[in-house]
């Protein structure tokens, strides 16, 4: 007689084809209505501009920050152009990892970026870090990349051109950081040594993305890039 399979491992089967599909199903009708969805983002940061800007409602939107950056993973798998692979998730891995472990070590050394401390709004912390801080470097590296796949760059051009992105990027975000609780420096100002850090981290991230050869167009991730930072300079010209 042949061994049977167990009902165990057919439910998880069946389980596992009922989610798919229905992971399917949503990435469809998503992409479907992409301009609905760029919609919902621009209406989401403007209620967060909005309660920042209001002195009552500012500590709790301020808490609301990682909730932003965890949307903003949650939708952008569903707007990838093709399936994302083993490999992709690997890499995802090494970004999360390797970009938490480099803020920890700056963070408790001062070595890397510069001395300086993490406030309370990025939510919880590990060694003085908050654990979505690897996060945020993930989706800075993916969502950089994927504005520069569809243009004629060389990998070359397209490395040093997502490190210039995260490095405008790190420029905003740095005159907010402080009135949203995110990152204080202890010299005051913001040190040249955490742009330069900044910079050649994203080097190194992008080449580490292109030696994969993956595909890494998104149809989403240029409408969030553009909209989060439209959102903190806002958020500059009024806070600070």
């Amino acid at each position: 007689m042949y061994p049977t399979r167990k009902p165990e491992r057919i439910l998880q089967n069946k389980t596992y084809q009922v989610i798919m599909q229905w992971l399917n199903e949503i990435k469809v009708f998503l992409n479907r209505n992409k301009k609905n969805t760029i919609r919902f983002f621009l209406i989401f940061y403007a209620v967060g501009i909005a309660g920042m800007l209001i002195q009552v409602t500012f500590p709790l939107f301020v808490k609301l920050i990682p909730l932003a950056l965890l949307l903003n993973f949650a939708a952008l798998p569903f707007f990838h152009e093709g399936k994302l692979s083993f490999s992709h998730l690997i890499v995802f891995s090494i970004l999360f990892v390797i970009g938490f472990l480099i803020e920890a070590v700056g963070v408790n050394t001062g070595l890397i970026f510069g001395s300086y401390h993490y406030g309370n709004s990025l939510g919880v912390k590990l060694y003085e870090t908050p654990l979505i801080i690897g996060l945020n470097w993930l989706l800075l590296v993916y969502l950089t990349a994927s504005v520069l796949e569809k243009t004629e760059l060389n990998s070359t051009v397209k490395i040093v051109a997502g490190a210039l992105l995260m490095l405008g990027y790190d420029l905003i975000i740095e005159q907010v950081a402080p009135a949203l609780d995110m990152w204080y420096w202890h010299a005051g100002g913001v040190p040249l040594q955490n742009y330069l850090a900044w910079f050649i981290i994203a080097v190194l991230f992008h080449t580490l993305i292109r030696v994969f050869h993956l595909n890494w167009t998104n149809k989403l991730a240029p409408a969030i890039f553009s909209i989060q930072v439209i959102f903190f300079l806002i958020l500059y010209i009024f806070l600070i």
